[in-house]
């Protein structure tokens, strides 16, 4: 018999359970394979949780912006305020283009029907002083400066209480306007502020060309209604009575107007405002508005914009309600935006001008002076035709 071969004792025992011995390389590989993988870095995380967060919620403003009616009126709030401003175009992608041309439309158009009814207002005295009080510390002074506050403005209300010492000033250098400092300094005015508009042509308009009529000391300084009937005016009559709405020329000359310049709207009528709402105040910008007390003093409102931190501006409604507020029984709008500007005695902007080049050179401006009479306003459009000017040119 052949004897069998000797048994594995090792290789036949059984484990019970216990695992088998493994080669050095095999046990390395099998870590290797049960490590966890690498976790993505956390700035990913975070980048797609963002990414997300901002995806839902551009979603949800944009259901709202559009779809609701409270989101309709902020969307054309912003179209409003771009209207004002140099990048009109750009409302547009917020409303737009055919609604853009409408809502200019609407506004031109609601501006003339608020300038049509007949202001009655009267004013008490014959030199007017804003009722003298013996206890107030301002008693006395011409011109007083305050400071007014409101949703997201700051501005400031300069009250003149003698409207016979208002003039309007011109700019005094042939092609180009004049900044309301020089005119202040060179006239030597105790206060200033910006009046009409002009021909602005991509807002970059040297200040030289006037719309629609200037007035001063009772004559036509600039006449560019080029055939038109009538005009929207803001002013004040040889008897101290503020003057705004429309009117022909020959109106005015009837009213015995002394200063006046082109502009609208009109905000405030025969002690009512015409605006229902800030809906309806032309988007929020920089304003310069003037207005009459029916003690006749002056209000000249300026109210500084486009500055965040600061003061955003506000809306003509806003304007308005500030100057029912201090007693207008009449208002209307001047020019505004970067042009704005109020100016004291020593030359000083008090305000804070929005405009990104500095005060703006302005065709006319609306001083207060202790002796009107002695202050000499050359017309410097004499013999010029306004066709011929160019806005553009510096």
């Amino acid at each position: 018999m052949t004897p069998l071969p000797p048994r594995n004792i090792a290789a036949s025992t059984p484990t019970h359970g216990k695992p088998s011995a493994m080669p050095p390389r095999a046990q390395r590989k099998a870590v290797t394979n049960r490590k966890a993988k690498p976790r993505k870095p956390i700035f990913w995380v975070l980048f797609k949780l963002v990414f997300i967060t901002g995806l839902l919620f551009g979603i949800l403003f944009a259901g709202w912006f559009y779809l609701t009616p409270s989101g309709y009126q902020y969307r054309y709030m912003l179209a409003d305020s771009l209207i004002t401003t140099q990048h009109r175009e750009w409302a547009k992608y917020i409303i737009g283009e055919k609604a853009l041309r409408e809502r200019v439309a609407q506004y031109a158009e609601q501006f003339e029907e608020m300038g049509e009814e007949r202001d009655q207002h009267t004013i008490t005295g014959d030199a007017p002083n804003g009722g003298v009080d013996a206890e107030d510390p301002d008693d006395g002074k011409l011109t007083v400066v305050e400071e007014v506050d409101g949703e997201g403005f700051h501005g400031y209300l300069l009250t003149v209480r003698d409207p016979k010492k208002i003039r309007l000033v011109v700019t005094n250098r042939k092609g180009r306007g004049e900044r309301i400092t020089s005119m202040v300094k060179r006239t030597g005015a105790i206060a200033g502020v910006n009046a009409g508009g002009f021909a602005d042509p991509n807002w970059k308009g040297n200040g030289f060309k006037p719309i629609g009529l200037v007035i001063s000391q009772g004559k036509i300084y600039y006449d560019g209604l080029g055939g038109k009937k009538s005009v929207q005016i803001v002013g004040i009559d040889k008897q101290g009575k503020m003057l705004a709405g429309k009117y022909s020329i020959q109106e005015l000359m009837d009213l015995g107007i002394s200063e006046a310049v082109s502009f609208s709207p009109r905000i405030i009528v025969n002690g009512k405002g015409l605006i229902k709402n800030r809906a309806q105040g032309w988007g929020v910008a920089p304003r310069t508005v003037m207005g009459q007390r029916e003690d006749g003093a002056i209000l000249f409102l300026m109210i500084d914009g486009r500055q965040p931190g600061y003061s955003i501006g506000a809306t003509l409604y806003d304007a308005q309600q500030i100057l029912l507020e201090n007693g207008a029984v009449i208002a209307a709008n001047l020019d505004g935006g970067s042009s704005t500007v109020l100016v004291d005695e020593q030359g000083n902007i008090v305000n804070r001008p929005s405009s990104s080049a500095g005060e703006r050179y302005l065709p006319t401006g609306f001083l207060v002076f202790e002796d009107p009479d002695s202050v000499q306003v050359p017309n410097i459009w004499a013999g010029m035709k306004p066709a011929e000017i160019d806005a553009g040119k510096w």
